[in-house]
């Protein structure tokens, strides 16, 4: 088992920005990739920025050059550095980790709210 809890969520205003990290604990030698998702009101769950073991990276393209995601394996922390924010931008942010027996763990989640 993998537990992760999000925390850096917040109130910001329209270009202003944030940095989510994810705490992984538990079975983090397992852990092959992480990534973040967030889900806006009324929407569905929507894939942010992709990380894997080794650091490759892939993006939504709502958020290219905008967002950063960025993982310390010794700290078994997962970062994501929101720039240039947008109320678009507007919604719970999960973390997602999978491990190498493909099996996903999620956090509880942290408010992001960008007024504009």
């Amino acid at each position: 088992q993998v537990q992760l809890v999000e925390s850096g969520g917040g109130l910001v205003q329209a270009g202003g920005s944030l940095r989510l990290s994810c705490a992984a604990s538990g079975r983090t030698a397992s852990v092959r990739s992480m990534s973040w998702y967030r889900q806006a009101p009324g929407k569905q769950r929507e894939l942010v920025a992709l990380i894997s073991q080794s650091s490759n990276t892939v993006y939504a393209d709502s958020v290219k050059g905008r967002f950063t995601i960025t993982r310390d394996n010794a700290e078994n922390t997962m970062y994501l550095q929101m720039n240039s924010l947008k109320p678009e931008d507007t919604a719970v942010y999960y973390c997602k980790a999978r491990d190498f027996a493909s099996a996903e763990y999620w956090g509880q989640g942290t408010q992001v709210t960008v007024s504009s």
